[in-house]
């Protein structure tokens, strides 16, 4: 499949990082450099510009333009709607229309490249090369696990440029169907839309595609490329497999384009050396245990709203004697509204709120 991107690969640039793709391995990078820079520089725009000028306009009561933190907040929830449904069409797109990915083999899946993959992974990588850079300039606010989930998701996207298991990427990038979801929801809370239909419906979904997206399927196809990995460290591309990529009769005329022999780019491919697998594979564990950690809190989230509250926790903190009795009996009768309330479950006792969310970082 050859690359879709509307824009082909602008020479000066590509000129300009061959020394770097050559030195570290990665032949398909200046193929898709200008797809790495122009997205990084895209999100870019829509966090100093479109978010902040839409926002204020659109929602001028919430928007919170004089408070550096929360507009960082703000800003990068806009950046990563907007990235989750693009990449995420783009992904799905892929994976129907590659005819050369779905046919790929064991060797092709860890060596092959098709233009399909790779601006997935251009995309990809120049999205978390945004998101490490806005980390570290916020990093009191969006926290160290962010910027680890941020520096693993960036090393996986860009060992890819090798290329290597070009196969996975619009794969994992489907752990990004619930973000859009994740975003709605916070959104909703500072849109005054707490506990509303919206959110309420939004929330479930969240909850699916999370646990369906990013653990099951997720845990699966780590599964599925440890097992690729595994078979290939040490090696290299078959001499079988590249006689019939650059020989075969029904593929002779094609086996120069790199777009239409996945097995291109495999003639220039040494072995897996086990470093590479290492980091491949850490920044996988990495990932997949943010998702189960994350999981872990949304769970915890809803436990909480189902247990009533522990006796005697407010008058540890506030005793009896050293308040009116008319402010310890207020005391007592929400603690009882709240207990009647908790007891009269609804479907709402299933969706985390969003400072429940955010105790877990979740992204």
């Amino acid at each position: 499949m050859r690359d879709p991107f509307p824009f082909p690969p602008i020479p000066a640039l590509s000129k300009a990082v061959e020394p770097y793709a050559e030195r570290f391995s990665m032949s398909t990078l200046p193929l898709h450099i200008h797809e790495v820079i122009g997205a990084a520089l895209f999100y870019t725009l829509i966090q100093t510009v479109v978010s902040p000028v839409l926002s204020n306009k659109l929602f001028p009561q919430h928007y919170p333009r004089h408070h550096r933190a929360k507009k960082a907040n703000w800003d990068t929830h806009v950046v990563s709607l907007v990235q989750s449904l693009i990449i995420n069409g783009v992904a799905l797109w892929v994976m129907f229309a590659d005819e050369e990915r779905s046919s790929m083999d064991h060797e092709q899946r860890i060596w092959g490249y098709t233009g399909g993959c790779g601006i997935v992974q251009a995309l990809a990588a120049g999205y978390f090369l945004w998101d490490v850079g806005i980390t570290l300039l916020n990093l009191d606010t969006f926290g160290l696990g962010l910027l680890a989930h941020g520096v693993a998701a960036l090393s996986v996207y860009t060992l890819g440029f090798r290329p290597f298991i070009n196969f996975y990427s619009p794969t994992f990038i489907l752990y990004e169907l619930s973000t859009p979801f994740l975003n709605i929801h916070w959104f909703c809370d500072k849109l005054n839309m707490t506990g509303s239909k919206l959110q309420l419906y939004n929330g479930i979904s969240l909850l699916v595609t999370f646990f369906l997206c990013r653990l099951v399927w997720g845990t699966w196809q780590s599964a599925l490329v440890y097992r690729d990995i595994w078979h290939a460290v040490g090696r290299g591309p078959s001499a079988d497999a590249l006689a019939k990529a650059f020989s075969d009769p029904t593929v002779t005329t094609a086996a120069a384009d790199p777009h239409t022999n996945p097995m291109f780019f495999a003639s220039q491919a040494g072995t897996v050396p086990v470093w590479m697998a290492g980091v491949y594979l850490l920044a996988n564990v990495v990932l997949n245990t943010l998702n189960w950690y994350w999981f872990v809190k949304m769970i915890k989230a809803v436990r909480k709203r189902f247990e009533p509250p522990k006796p005697g926790k407010r008058e540890a903190l506030l005793p009896a004697e050293a308040v009116p009795r008319t402010k310890v009996s207020a005391v007592e009768d929400k603690d009882r509204m709240t207990v009647r309330h908790r007891r009269a479950h609804s479907i709402e006792d299933v969706v985390p709120d969003s400072e429940e969310l955010r105790e877990g970082t979740i992204q």
